[in-house]
């Protein structure tokens, strides 16, 4: 059974999610305030995705997400918020978060995209197979599920390992915004595709030494990214 903290301060709202995460089987964990989803984030083994409403008392779901991060890469991160504007979209991503669903979404949706990260969170985590990869200064393990750069490791979250995992395995092949969106988030993400284009922003700012002039994770305009390797 998959574990799934919420953090929500209104009550009413807190119910319904809860509710209907019960109904679909999951465990699931609650927070009205920043502070109190910290503690249980930071202390409660297992917990698979956190689901995070921006404006809460304490500290925001912003700051909750960027302190979570800086020790644990591996949970599933999503927020719930009323706020529509791009550049809090954007910030919400650049802090760590997998996915965000804006205020109000139906409980299918909202099922459909905690289903969606835990197959990457899931895939993060499994090792299915003796795999690695290596290109240039970077090597990838899929077992040990870590990304290093000339032998420092680099943390990721499990979308961002997803991806570069995909990028390696089609080194020097330019890649759509869509085909990265089927493979990475699946077929049937519902949400914004620049996505996409946020988390690859993220990767740059963690594996380039210049991240405004990518030499790695590049942009093929008109097309979408590629990772430029070695190998042709």
């Amino acid at each position: 059974m998959s574990k799934v903290l919420i953090l929500e301060d209104e009550e009413s709202i807190r119910s319904f999610i809860v509710i209907n995460l019960k109904r679909n089987g999951f465990d699931v964990l609650e927070a009205a305030d920043g502070y109190e989803a910290l503690s249980k984030l930071t202390t409660v083994p297992d917990i698979d995705i956190a689901l995070l409403d921006v404006m809460v008392p304490g500290i925001d779901g912003f700051e909750v997400c960027r302190r979570v991060r800086e020790t644990n890469e591996r949970i599933g991160i999503i927020f719930l918020t009323a706020k529509v504007q791009e550049q809090d979209k954007v910030y919400a991503l650049s802090v760590g978060a997998d996915d965000h669903v804006s205020k109000p979404f139906s409980p299918t949706e909202l099922i459909a995209r905690i289903h969606s990260l835990l197959r990457r969170v899931n895939v993060y985590r499994e090792s299915s197979a003796k795999v690695s990869f290596t290109s240039g200064p970077f090597s990838l393990d899929l077992i040990s599920k870590q990304f290093k750069k000339n032998g420092q490791l680099l943390e990721l979250t499990p979308t961002e390992f997803s991806l570069i995992q995909y990028f390696l395995e089609q080194e020097n092949t330019p890649l759509s915004r869509d085909v990265l969106l089927d493979h990475v988030w699946g077929k049937d993400y519902m949400g914004d595709p620049k996505i996409v284009d946020v988390n690859i922003r993220r990767l740059r700012q963690k594996i380039e030494s210049n991240p405004s002039e990518p030499e790695y994770l590049q942009t093929v305009w008109g097309h979408g990214y590629k990772w430029k390797g070695d190998s042709k």
